[in-house]
């Protein structure tokens, strides 16, 4: 049995603080993304390379530089001379960086579902295109 362990306790830890979703909705647009993310917030005194960080994550190099834009346009990451960096614009950013972590070591599960099920802009006019309208429309 599992003790104390109520279904009331397990709801509790799935659910994330607003402002941590909020966050996660807007900054973080896919699992690579968080990936490098932590990757580059565990190393903080080195700078990688997209090479760098495709070999560390196994993934491409069309792929990373893309996290690396989307982390940039959050304010999270900091690139000079090809080579990228954990550098977030705020100490709230930071702060929501910490909670990020903390929260995906415990509940990876709760984190992964709040990136897929985030919307995705591209993905929605992509979408649209392929709607049916009535004629009158």
């Amino acid at each position: 049995m599992c003790g104390s362990f109520t279904y009331e306790t397990f709801s509790r830890r799935l659910v994330l603080d607003a402002d941590l979703l909020s966050f996660v909705r807007s900054a973080i647009r896919s699992t690579w993304a968080l990936e490098l993310l932590l990757l580059l917030r565990g190393r903080r005194e080195h700078s990688f390379s997209v090479d760098e960080a495709v070999l560390e994550l196994r993934a491409t190099p069309t792929l990373i530089s893309a996290c690396v834009k989307q982390l940039q346009d959050a304010g999270l990451v900091a690139c000079e001379e090809g080579l990228c960096r954990y550098a977030p614009a705020s100490p709230a950013l930071d702060k929501l960086c910490d909670q990020l972590e903390a929260a995906y070591r415990e509940r990876p599960v709760t984190i992964i579902n709040t990136i897929v099920a985030s919307p995705n802009d591209r993905l929605k006019s992509f979408a649209d295109a392929f709607r049916f309208t009535k004629k009158d429309e």
